[in-house]
């Protein structure tokens, strides 16, 4: 019972981590992915999605490799502000992200859902 306790406690954790981060990065950035994948934009898909991706690798390294409760939440969300950097300074270095991705730009999406799953795995690397 205590595996299945354990259990309950972990995934319960990883889920409000991934759902803060979402919340966090959809409203970090300067237009509204929702909106725009009910739309049917591909672009926002691919860069949420890889977004999403790349932090789960590190919530997945942080349930693998932490003894407790405390230290996975503090790495996950340690994790979280560095998603968000990443994502910070690739928007700016890249400058018209917010074009490409209104205009529906899928392999601009793509690059920055690749950037966040680049970051997400080094990340994940970096907690084990």
């Amino acid at each position: 019972m205590a595996a299945v306790f354990n259990y309950l406690i972990h995934l319960a954790i990883a889920a409000a981590l991934l759902a803060v981060f979402f919340k966090a990065y959809t409203w970090m950035t300067p237009y509204d992915e929702v909106l725009l994948i009910r739309q049917g934009n591909h672009a926002a898909a691919l860069s949420l999605g890889g977004a999403l991706l790349g932090f789960s690798l590190t919530i997945a390294s942080g349930l693998l490799h932490t003894p407790n409760y405390q230290e996975f939440f503090a790495w996950a969300f340690g994790a979280m502000v560095v998603q968000a950097i990443a994502y910070a300074i690739t928007t700016r270095s890249l400058k018209m992200a917010r074009d490409q991705i209104e205009a529906g730009n899928s392999a601009f999406g793509a690059l920055l859902g690749t950037i966040s799953l680049a970051i997400g795995g080094i990340n994940a690397a970096c907690i084990s």
